[in-house]
């Protein structure tokens, strides 16, 4: 044990075997809601029409599970960071509804989109050239991205709870508020947005468990057969990548790659400066081993789309075992175990409706709508395209199109504005290719 505190470096963060755990097990029941989520989203449970397009649910369970455990281990292990992984919020989105719904593209082939994307991480990685991406693409958009795909899943909830529904009129309207499913899920929301408010930790997850014993207690949520029982066949979902591999290498799916390299790169960036400034772990405004971290980050993407899930990413949950005194990898570590650990509990899929989901999904979008702040809103040519991604990834139902908009108005604005010198090349670039994604492809 002692070899392990040497390598995790213990005595150096402060930090011992105890706090680790307690910090790991805060991390892990923060970011759990994803167990049941993730599987929901990726099967579009809550898309009536959708049966038949979604990922199945069991077996995307057990790929969440696995894929989580391997994030978190391989970044406790590799990069020695408290921060764990698992399939992200807003990735997940973006495959179910964007590009399996939205543009009809088969689930096996939106992993195997997976699977490339996260090998041009893993080289960005390795390169020169993840500086010069980070530093190409301007902060404001960054931040609108974020917020966008924070609109995006609090509009999916939003739906998925029956709270807005379809209205000819008015496109969208409230809907009557009468369904007692619809009631179950503004219970869970108002319970999450109270235990949020006073700051308990794992709300999201306190507020699915609350939201189903009160589903389960009105007869509204069935009663499960078991709580532990086998772990679900991953069989059905994992290696899928691999069989469409030659399905990716068309202009539709590189620009579906190129949108989630873009969302997974920039977000697993904004988390690991995030909680590693939270941790104490910044030196000279430098975060040490960060081409390790955002390694680890991209081999667990890329393993993601081989057992069967979308994007894995780092987690902001993980700023709760920050909080708990976590400092080292040890606490991710302890993480991925707690999710293989969670492999024999998916019996309780079966109580994991609509309703209990939803208010997770609107919570989670209110975290990322965060991102808001950080735009600068007083110059119009930044405000106009952040504006534009923002608004257009919930209105057109694709964090894709929301992106492009965005990409293309960008230096459109910035040129009308004088201010053509801060432009970097690769975003003339950028908006050229989805110029022409939108003339030649968007018909």
């Amino acid at each position: 044990m002692n070899a392990v505190s040497r390598y995790f470096d213990f005595d150096t963060l402060g930090t011992n075997y105890r706090t680790e755990c307690v910090a790991g097990l805060t991390t892990f029941l923060s970011m759990a809601y994803i167990l049941f989520v993730n599987p929901a989203v990726l099967s579009l449970a809550s898309v009536p029409d959708a049966a038949g397009l979604g990922m199945p649910r069991e077996a995307v369970f057990t790929a969440t599970a696995l894929a989580a455990a391997f994030g978190s281990l391989v970044m406790g292990v590799l990069a020695r960071f408290p921060i764990a992984q698992a399939p992200g919020m807003g990735l997940n989105a973006f495959f179910a509804f964007s590009v399996v719904l939205g543009m009809g593209i088969d689930w096996q082939t939106a992993l195997a989109g997976t699977f490339v994307s996260g090998v041009i991480f893993m080289a960005l990685s390795l390169s020169s050239l993840r500086e010069k991406i980070i530093n190409a693409i301007p902060a404001d958009l960054k931040h609108a991205v974020a917020a966008g795909v924070g609109l995006f899943i609090a509009f999916i909830g939003l739906t998925s709870a029956g709270i807005i529904v379809n209205d000819d009129a008015l496109l969208v309207g409230l809907a009557p508020l009468t369904d007692p499913h619809t009631l179950l899920a503004i219970f869970g929301l108002v319970v999450t947005v109270i235990l949020m408010t006073t700051g308990v930790t794992s709300a999201i997850f306190i507020g699915m468990v609350a939201t189903a014993v009160v589903g389960m207690a009105t007869g509204l949520v069935g009663l499960p057969e078991h709580i532990l029982g086998r772990v679900p066949d991953v069989s059905p979902v994992a290696g899928a990548a691999i069989s469409h591999l030659p399905d990716v290498f068309t202009p539709h799916m590189l620009v579906v790659v190129a949108t989630m390299l873009f969302v997974d790169f920039f977000d697993s960036a904004g988390t690991l400066m995030a909680v590693s400034r939270q941790a104490g772990l910044i030196k000279d405004n430098k975060l040490p081993r960060a081409g390790r971290a955002l390694f680890a980050d991209a081999l667990a993407t890329t393993v993601s789309g081989l057992i069967g899930t979308s994007s894995t990413t780092a987690y902001i949950e993980s700023a709760s075992g920050v909080a708990a005194g976590g400092r080292s990898g040890f606490t991710a570590v302890v993480v991925g175990l707690l999710f293989l650990l969670a492999l024999f509990f998916s019996p309780l899929l079966s109580v994991v409706t609509q309703a209990v989901t939803a208010p997770a999904l609107i919570v989670v979008g209110v975290l990322m709508a965060s991102s808001l702040r950080h735009i600068d809103w007083h110059h119009f040519e930044v405000a106009v395209p952040a504006f534009l991604t923002v608004l257009l990834m919930p209105l057109t139902y694709s964090i894709a199109t929301g992106i492009a908009l965005g990409f293309i108005v960008y230096p459109i604005s910035m040129l009308a504005a004088r201010r053509g010198r801060d432009i970097h090349p690769l975003m003339y670039a950028l908006a050229v290719l989805f110029l022409l994604y939108f003339v030649f492809l968007r018909v």
